[in-house]
């Protein structure tokens, strides 16, 4: 490389700011970061589930309720590691830092984000609540009404909801009159920035790695098998044929769900599903929710995004740094194999569904 002076810590500190910026979904949940070193892609940690308190309705002659804090924990897999690896060769005509952010530094943590982000979005799949149509760009004020009324019915907290949507949607939003004449109570930046920003309560991100799903083939007249206790993680059917897949959503009248792992509608016809089930007497229609764009609001408490810096290799360059709940490494090593210098910026993290119930699809 031209200038030897840059090393991976120059290196890391220049591109790990770059990161947080390209940083869309894990930037909007509850972050669980510790200085422990794992070891290996596929350690599993202990996260704290945020506390959660119900309100009671203040009685004067028993007096006052209290509650017990209870920090429950939930096992996150730290199964994801996002690389950018290049030849320092591909670097040799780099005579400056600014050249070296350019060619490598910039693309390389935006590459990273967007891996990021791709991962942590497939956890629509453990969201059963929706709202809007399959198939349809949700387009209008009416669908930042039904996602709010949604998390209003689920208890969400008021504060704190955001919603990430996918380019179509976005692009709809930020037509609408209301968005973009809000400018005549002082606020531009729709027309200056194509920002959709807060509306409803919620704030609004835009991101392409927002999921396209693409559901089962259940078919035939499907109801529900027998009475069901409230409560219940499985949901029983019969009268179904084909598959489902893990992220479908299946709706029983008023109630939706999301079908926790493939099925093969032939073999079984218990379904496991990430919320809890209300009371049921059996015999309700059940039907599949058709290909869908996985567009959401939710609640920070809903998912966690855990990071973990990763331990040093030996006998090589390498530099760890943190910020903000995200864990950089930067190495620089040579490949006897190959006889090749390279030059690695990595990621180790894993993302967790903690609260389904506080997040709602909006379908597209």
């Amino acid at each position: 490389m031209a200038n030897q002076f840059i090393t991976v810590k120059d290196f890391a500190r220049a591109a790990l700011p770059r990161l947080m910026e390209h940083l869309v979904f894990p930037n909007l949940i509850y972050k669980d970061y510790s200085a422990d070193f794992a070891s290996v892609k596929g350690d599993t940690v202990q996260v704290r589930k945020p506390v959660v308190f119900t309100a009671g309705e203040f009685d004067q002659e028993k007096g006052v309720s209290t509650h017990d804090i209870v920090e429950s924990t939930v096992d996150v897999t730290l199964d994801k590691i996002a690389t950018v690896d290049v030849g320092i060769e591909a670097l040799q005509g780099a005579t400056s830092m600014d050249d070296i952010t350019r060619l490598f530094i910039e693309p390389a943590a935006a590459a990273l984000a967007q891996k990021i982000n791709q991962d942590g979005l497939m956890l629509y799949q453990d969201v059963g609540a929706c709202v809007g149509e399959a198939g349809k760009t949700p387009a209008s004020l009416s669908d930042f009404a039904a996602a709010r009324k949604q998390l209003n019915v689920n208890k969400a907290p008021v504060s704190g909801r955001c919603a990430v949507w996918d380019p179509e949607a976005d692009a709809a939003f930020t037509a609408l009159d209301p968005i973009v004449h809000a400018d005549k109570c002082g606020n531009t930046q729709a027309l200056r920035e194509g920002a959709i920003g807060r509306v409803m309560g919620m704030d609004n991100y835009m991101t392409q790695a927002v999921k396209l799903h693409e559901s089962g083939t259940m078919s035939g007249t499907v109801t529900v098998d027998g009475a069901h206790e409230k409560g219940a993680k499985a949901l029983k059917i019969k009268g179904a044929s084909g598959m489902l897949k893990k992220g479908d959503i299946l709706k029983v009248g008023a109630y939706s769900f999301a079908v926790q792992q493939d099925v093969d509608l032939s073999a079984v016809q218990t379904v496991p599903v990430t919320c809890e089930i209300p009371a049921l007497n059996g015999g309700e229609s059940v039907e599949l929710v058709g290909s869908h764009t996985a567009n959401m609001a939710f609640h920070p408490m809903a998912f966690a995004f855990v990071t973990r810096p990763l331990t040093a290799p030996g006998g090589v360059e390498s530099y760890t740094t943190t910020f903000n709940g995200v864990s950089l490494r930067v190495v620089r090593g040579y490949d006897m194999k190959y006889k090749k210098e390279m030059l690695s910026m990595d990621v180790l993290y894993g993302f967790k569904t903690l609260y389904p119930e506080l997040a709602v699809r909006v379908l597209g």
